[in-house]
């Protein structure tokens, strides 16, 4: 397949999702807006099943590092709320993550399942992938374990290989040319404090940071590709400044 033909591939893709997003796409606050919340009920649906996928990606190098699991507890915040017990799911999705992020034999068969709830919405299907895509990407490089989760994931969302290797190299080059180079300084200046700053206080500064510029599964409907890709550049600079900021810190001890 030609690259240009890829390009129109892709173009027709997400006209598709931008232009169908109203009649294709469930609103999801509609969708479970009378949801019977309990642990089974949960694991059975689209999303406990794609929170089970986002914690094999973010386990697939061994471990969750600080960064995923911010993000990740995001996540939750942002997809219980759409349920009639916020708290309650949120725990329940906790529970999901911690149970599935050491198992690794059911990958395939929770992908195919989420394919069939999902299979005539492209939107979320693209969506959900530039998620585990823009997770495996955020601490600047993807290990063999968590690429061979992404194409699992396309393969059974039936996504043609040449788009996914497509996307995933949009990211890899954004992950490449955009490696934050900062100084100490502008390290300071991107998490908004100050050199006399406790930890703690550069931390909640961080956490902050990370909070508003995390790609929001929930409010990603309807957006177009750029926003995963702005969201994983923002991301890196924050976390980047962070580290840079806390080594010195430490170096000064």
């Amino acid at each position: 397949m030609s690259t240009f033909l890829i390009m129109i591939i892709l173009i027709g893709v997400f006209l598709y999702i931008s232009k169908g997003y109203k009649k294709y796409t469930t609103n999801y606050e509609e969708q479970f807006k009378n949801f019977s919340v309990s642990k089974e009920a949960i694991e059975r649906s689209e999303l406990g099943i794609f929170i089970a996928l986002v914690a094999k990606v973010a386990k697939a190098d061994g471990k969750v590092d600080a960064l995923e699991a911010e993000l990740v507890g995001n996540m939750f915040s942002d997809i219980s709320r759409v349920f009639p017990e916020p708290e309650k799911t949120r725990d329940i999705f906790k529970q999901i993550f911690s149970e599935q992020k050491d198992i690794t034999d059911n990958i395939e068969s929770l992908a195919h399942a989420l394919n069939r709830m999902i299979l005539r919405d492209q939107q979320k299907q693209m969506q959900m992938l530039g998620f585990l895509i823009q997770l495996a990407f955020v601490d600047g490089e993807v290990s063999k374990s968590e690429e061979q989760i992404l194409i699992l994931v396309a393969e059974a969302f039936q996504i043609d290989p040449q788009i996914y290797h497509h996307i995933f190299d949009q990211f890899e080059s954004i992950s490449k040319n955009h490696s934050p180079q900062t100084t100490l300084k502008d390290a300071y200046a991107i998490l908004g404090i100050n050199e006399n700053d406790s930890l703690e206080t550069i931390k909640k500064a961080y956490r902050k940071l990370v909070r508003e510029y995390h790609p929001d599964i929930i409010k990603a409907q309807g957006k177009d590709e750029n926003y995963l890709k702005e969201a994983t550049v923002k991301t890196q600079e924050i976390n980047s400044a962070y580290e840079m900021i806390k080594k010195s810190h430490t170096d000064n001890l």
